[in-house]
């Protein structure tokens, strides 16, 4: 499993890494997910970790707390040989003081997550939304202290806007506070949004992308097709109105593709969907999830090859699409093109 550094850190992770969401899953989102007890869960920590993948990802939000606590049985006693990452920020209950970065919220926050994950220290706390109410300036003293205190070794965001980044980014740099070196993204094949503001910026500023739902939302596993029923046993009749919206037609337009290069390589659907991911800019880590081991090695298998420039080139013609303003400009016009090369090519 190669490893690349996380954004613009020392720290080094595994281009794959295991998304805990399945863990503990109850709930009409969660639940769907995947249910996977500690038993389950250290058999597929064990799998991911003969195979390299070390980095663990998971969130308060998760299940109420079940993925984090199923984790930390998973990982008990070898704690020194995964990377956590956990996120918080998103409600956790009720009251007024049960969601956001606040520094109350945050320390409270953290020493829970701690106390469910059974360590001591998180490797990277991602807060997993912004938090317009509370000042940037508070949020990121916060983030110092508990740094300073060991409880989290590194910290990024998730899902945050370019303009919310480059705020947190500037003041922490003012301050001499930690400066995030992780975004966690929605990225896929059919979800390309992240290459108009949020790659560029992840590039100019070192920010490493942690890949959220690879397969768009479920849609890339290979059971989808044009002109047939959605499975029976697809998570999507459950789950997706929670996720990323995707245009029909430009679904099935890659999934054709991606049909013609699973006959040319013999590597399955989500093997190639999550190979080009891997290829991509900025891209630390592609997070996979599994409900069960089969589903796990395959994804595990989207490693140790490389689809050619002209299959990437197939797949990049069928998933684009016309970015919003401002952003066309640059790709229509000779004179912005010009002056303004993209980082990849649409």
């Amino acid at each position: 499993m190669d490893t690349r550094f996380l954004g613009r850190s020392g720290l080094k992770v595994p281009v794959l890494s295991f998304g805990a969401g399945t863990f503990g899953g109850s709930g009409p989102l969660f639940g769907n997910w995947g249910t996977s007890d500690a038993t389950e869960a250290r058999r597929l920590v064990d799998i991911c970790l003969e195979a390299g993948v070390n980095l663990f990802d998971t969130a308060d939000v998760y299940s109420n707390g079940a993925s984090e606590e199923v984790l930390g049985a998973a990982i008990k006693g070898r704690r020194d040989a995964v990377l956590i990452s956990t996120k918080t920020g998103l409600p956790m209950g009720d009251g007024p003081n049960d969601a956001g970065t606040s520094r109350l919220r945050l320390i409270r926050a953290v020493d829970d997550a701690l106390k469910r994950l059974g360590t001591d220290y998180i490797d990277l706390l991602q807060l997993h939304a912004f938090d317009a109410g509370t000042p940037v300036e508070e949020v990121l003293a916060t983030l110092d202290a508990l740094v300073r205190a060991g409880k989290i070794r590194y910290v990024g965001v998730s899902n945050f806007a370019g303009w919310q980044i480059m705020k947190s980014l500037a003041v922490a740099e003012a301050h001499g506070w930690p400066r995030y070196v992780a975004h966690q993204v929605y990225y896929s094949l059919v979800g390309r949004d992240y290459e108009w503001d949020l790659m560029p910026l992840g590039a100019d500023q070192g920010l490493g992308a942690l890949i959220w739902s690879p397969l768009g939302w479920g849609r890339l596993t290979g059971k989808i097709r044009r002109g047939t029923p959605l499975p029976e046993g697809s998570r999507l009749h459950g789950t997706a109105q929670f996720g990323p919206p995707v245009d029909e037609e430009r679904l099935y337009r890659v999934i054709d593709v991606l049909d013609e290069l699973a006959e040319e390589t013999g590597k399955a659907v989500p093997q190639i969907a999550l190979n080009w991911l891997i290829q991509r800019p900025t891209v630390s880590s592609v997070i996979i999830g599994a409900r069960n081991e089969a589903q796990l090695r395959q994804n595990l298998d989207a490693v140790g090859w490389a689809l050619t420039p002209d299959q990437i080139a197939r797949l990049d013609a069928a998933s684009t699409v016309m970015p919003p303003y401002p952003h066309f400009p640059y790709q229509i016009q000779e004179g912005f093109a010009r002056r303004n090369p993209p980082i990849i090519g649409r």
